[in-house]
């Protein structure tokens, strides 16, 4: 089957490597190069990197709807998005002939949008999910090809589950292209249930306030850990918290943060280092 794989961070990457497997991959299509790090070097994303790694020819249109004409003249049988950052117009939806599939990491229509993964921990969920789905030209509104549920640790970080619901979502994308390959057809239904749409992160949402119920304060540090991890102030400092629970009597403990110009550290390393700078 003849594919172009869509896809930017490194969620998508194992989804890429389940395409690159099972399809003729024609390019992968991916984010423009980006200023990264504390120099803002350009630096390529992490699906460009790894399409490089597998010797695939790699697009990066600043115009889809130009990039769409420019495929045109080409045959394709399937596409395949995760993590590409930016909605396919229909121009491309229109070119393969069995449709494409995106790999969503949330049980659709319970958290379209941007930050799925993120939202189900802040809410403490207790489960979540992955479903690939056939695009059409609405925000995660196509009709669901498969899902799986998966239930969520409760102490699992965004990180953590990020990359458990990837390696989900490259088998969930594997499977649905063995059933496109043997039946020449994608069986789909459209979704069920009330949607919940998803924001991006803003700056406020990072801001823990350790008063808030110590549930509430864990379920907002697993949503952000390691990156960008929630803020706290602590005795006038902004601390960044990476682990914390709720320990005896429902009180808060955290266990793991980021203290400025200390670097990573446990609770107790920066009670000590607080001492030791007062004393």
């Amino acid at each position: 089957m003849k594919a172009l794989f869509f896809g930017t961070s490194a969620f998508a990457v194992p989804s890429l490597r389940a395409m690159a497997a099972s399809t003729q991959l024609a390019g992968v299509v991916t984010q423009p190069d980006r200023p990264a790090g504390r120099g803002h070097k350009l630096a390529p994303s992490p699906v460009k990197r790894a399409a490089l790694e597998l010797g695939l020819q790699v697009h990066e249109p600043e115009r889809l709807k130009e990039f769409a004409a420019a495929l045109a003249g080409e045959d394709f049988d399937l596409f395949a998005l995760a993590s590409y950052g930016r909605v396919l117009p229909q121009a491309l939806l229109d070119l393969p002939r069995l449709g494409s599939l995106n790999v969503h990491p949330s049980l659709l229509p319970k958290y379209r949008g941007a930050t799925p993964i993120q939202t189900a921990l802040r809410n403490g969920d207790a489960e979540t999910g992955v479903t690939i789905m056939l695009m059409d030209a609405g925000l995660d509104t196509g009709d669901v090809v498969s899902s799986e549920r998966v239930t969520i640790g409760p102490d699992e970080t965004y990180g953590e589950l990020h990359d458990r619901l990837a390696r989900l979502g490259a088998d969930l994308l594997a499977g649905a292209v063995a059933i496109a390959s043997e039946r020449d057809f994608l069986p789909h239904a459209a979704q069920r249930g009330e949607p919940v749409l998803t924001k991006p992160i803003a700056k406020d949402d990072l801001v823990v306030d350790l008063a808030w119920p110590a549930q509430r304060v864990v379920d907002a540090v697993r949503a952000y850990s390691p990156q960008p991890a929630a803020r706290a102030t602590i005795d006038g400092e902004t601390v960044k918290l990476l682990r914390a629970h709720v320990g005896a009597g429902g009180t808060l403990a955290i266990d793991e943060l980021i203290a400025p110009n200390r670097g990573r550290m446990s609770w107790t390393q920066y009670e000590q280092s607080r001492r030791a700078s007062s004393a």
